[in-house]
């Protein structure tokens, strides 16, 4: 019994390290939804995806989640009209971020429910092993 505990564990602890890797990716994506090129005309912030893969563990036969790659989103960047702006081209035009705070706060909270499934999971597997610990003390 206690082994699948401990694949409970194990895979509870892979949601937890992908869950907070997709929420510092959403953090740094906020962080820089203004970021504008250096020179005139150059590219901005470019919004970054985490994606996932689960990846199946064929000893104890379950199924635990990873972090495949950390892509750029292709989508194409707001252009803003801002003839002031240090960034702006020829035509007074600013290419911004393709980051929509709205889309980045909806990950995050997506991220976070998430991210407190897996520590529930976490917090219940351990309290079951240390209940078993327990009884198994007390039959001695």
């Amino acid at each position: 019994m206690s082994d699948y505990l401990t694949g409970s564990l194990r895979i509870a602890s892979s949601g937890l390290q992908a869950e907070s890797i997709r929420m510092r990716v959403v953090s740094e994506n906020l962080a820089n939804a203004q970021s504008t090129a250096e020179t005139p005309g150059g590219d901005p912030y470019q919004r970054k995806l985490v994606s996932f893969e689960t990846v199946a563990e064929r000893l104890s036969g379950s199924v635990s989640v990873e972090v495949a790659r950390i892509g750029r989103d292709s989508t194409d960047f707001r252009v803003e009209h801002n003839p002031g702006h240090p960034a702006a081209d020829a035509d007074g035009n600013v290419l911004m971020p393709n980051v929509n705070p709205i889309i980045e706060m909806a990950d995050m909270r997506e991220a976070n429910h998430a991210y407190r499934a897996n520590l529930e999971v976490f917090t219940q597997a351990r309290e079951l092993i240390t209940m078993t610990i327990d009884l198994m003390r007390s039959r001695r």
